[in-house]
């Protein structure tokens, strides 16, 4: 068993509330455990201008993070003349996933920014950005497409994502912060739906580790994210 009570391959439990702002066409919170991301997108007409200058015919899909005041344990100050490096960093990977779920081509000249906020951390924040992020973006497409301003082709896959980690020699999946802070390993494991990958992100703390580990963590992280698919299809069955 572990801090929370979980078995080593059980996620934290996972819950979206949708349309949790009014004003945004896509609108998430969505809560692993403790922690809770607030996931909200924006449809602007036009694109960016290098993709004008470059002649291409495609929209385009970014993302931004930030961890507000008294997400954490102390208070995190707010980041008002530019984001920090871990935020970027974040941001970006968010966006990169995002685009992976979409046939950009399909979008025409349209712009979905998805901005993540995280207003409760207890670890796996960027993951579930990613996870809340790409709902609150189906929903924000399924306007679109019922409003005719986009084909359904515009759907390339879902797309979620979870962290798994080797704590005190044990395998678990989705860590807590209490885990991730003292993990031996840790990984973070972004999937579509046919389990291809779509990112992998991983790192130790002054240990190696064989192909072997990393097979069996990318094994664990495809079983929890089908989990995630299937909590997906209940708040948003397919078309």
């Amino acid at each position: 068993m572990r801090i929370d009570g979980r078995k080593l391959d059980e996620l934290r439990p996972i819950s979206f509330a949708l349309d949790y702002i009014m004003y945004p066409e896509g609108s998430v919170l969505i809560s692993m455990g403790n922690t809770k991301v607030m996931c909200n997108v924006t449809v602007e007409e036009g694109v960016p201008h290098w993709i004008i200058e470059q002649g291409l015919t495609s929209g385009w899909v970014t993302a931004e993070y930030a961890m507000l005041p008294r997400s954490t344990h102390t208070r995190t100050s707010r980041e008002l003349s530019r984001p920090r490096a871990r935020s970027q960093e974040i941001g970006r990977l968010i966006g990169r996933s995002l685009r992976a779920a979409v046939n950009l081509e399909e979008l025409g000249e349209v712009t979905c920014i998805v901005d993540c906020d995280v207003i409760q951390a207890d670890g796996g924040t960027r993951t579930a950005a990613i996870t809340g992020g790409y709902v609150a973006l189906e929903i924000a497409l399924r306007k679109l497409i019922r409003q005719e301003r986009v084909s359904p082709k515009v759907y390339r896959s879902r797309i979620a994502a979870v962290s798994v980690g080797v704590v005190n020699g044990a395998l678990m999946l989705d860590l807590c912060y209490e885990e991730d802070a003292v993990a031996d390993i840790d990984l973070n494991v972004v999937m579509n739906e046919d389990h291809e990958f779509v990112e992998i992100q991983g790192t130790s703390e002054g240990v190696s580790f064989t192909q072997a580990v990393l097979n069996e963590m990318l094994d664990l992280a495809k079983t929890g994210i089908d989990r995630i698919f299937n909590h997906h299809s209940e708040v948003l069955p397919k078309q």
